[in-house]
């Protein structure tokens, strides 16, 4: 799926002055901002079709009142009064009013645009824009009408000749961003990990490290319970102890899954032979990586492989 440019939104908004509202003056400046009030683009499109599901090449905060339907990604949030969405570049997204009364405020902005703050302000690291995150918030009227004083602020300084004026409307995003962040609840207490919980990810990341395998020359370093016992420096049997209580597999039982993984990686997505496959993973020949290969996955390693 393909990213809209910035040049799409300014030709559906307002087609007749596209050239004009495309990259208002930004003298010295990094990346784009613009600010837009809802209504008058409601009256301005009325009989325009309805917004197209994609990706843009930008990211926007909205606060919209008015029944509508936001859909984003796989997902789809009703809004029967006052929301604030944040839309980012990586994400597909379209918004579907429900009728003419939408009333509200938007801004775009690229990432590039808050450059100038990035020693304290990473997008890609705000709540909001984080993978699997919840974008909607649905505000109380007095949240909106803070929120909306923002806006205001916002569309009165971009329409200024106020020589730091970006600056100032980069304060104001923050201002929103930040005000949004404590409205939203604290997370949990994470629990400290406790020592099996420790000795488990330390295994887990271990075992990780020793794949992919690149070339029919490279060996599995360790190989056994013992040799991953002895480079974590605790017993095999502390180590087995603790596996079986924390994920419910033998030590034995959880480097085979790993390794039968892989081997279906292999064999399906290089041109290896099974006797380099099998040296690679650390098998004293090819019997005994058909063997294991076939009790793991009730298929021999060259039916696998089709």
């Amino acid at each position: 799926m393909s990213s809209r440019p910035l040049s799409d939104l300014y030709t559906k908004l307002a087609p007749e002055a596209a050239e004009t509202l495309l990259l208002p003056e930004q003298p010295r400046e990094i990346g784009h901002f613009n600010v837009f009030n809802v209504a008058d683009l409601m009256l301005a499109n009325r009989d325009r079709p309805p917004m197209s599901f994609d990706r843009r090449s930008f990211y926007k905060i909205s606060l919209i009142r008015g029944r509508s339907r936001i859909e984003y990604a796989d997902q789809a949030v009703e809004v029967e009064a006052g929301a604030l969405w944040f839309a980012s570049s990586r994400v597909p997204y379209r918004w579907l009013p429900h009728d003419q009364s939408q009333t509200g405020h938007f801004c775009i902005f690229t990432e590039a645009f808050l450059q100038p703050t990035k020693g304290r302000t990473a997008l890609e690291e705000l709540p909001f824009y984080q993978p699997g995150a919840y974008p909607v918030v649905q505000v109380t009227d007095a949240e909106f009408a803070a929120i909306e004083a923002i806006f205001q602020k916002m569309e009165q300084e971009i329409a200024s000749d106020f020589a730091y004026k970006y600056d100032l409307l980069r304060a104001y995003l923050l201002e929103m961003i930040y005000y949004v962040q404590k409205l939203q609840p604290a997370p949990a207490a994470v629990p400290a990990p406790n020592a099996s919980a420790r000795l488990t990810a330390q295994f887990a990341d271990l075992l990780e490290r020793q794949f992919p395998l690149e070339s029919p020359q490279q060996r599995l370093r360790l190989r056994t319970a013992t040799d991953y016992a002895a480079q974590l420096a605790v017993h095999v049997n502390h180590l087995n102890r603790v596996l079986k209580e924390v994920t419910g597999y033998t030590t034995t039982a959880l480097i085979s899954s790993r390794i039968a993984q892989e081997a279906k990686i292999l064999l399906k997505q290089t041109n290896w032979n099974i006797s380099e496959i099998a040296d690679s993973l650390g098998f004293a020949d090819v019997a005994h990586f058909c063997n294991f290969f076939k009790r793991q996955m009730r298929l021999t390693p060259g039916d696998f492989r089709g």
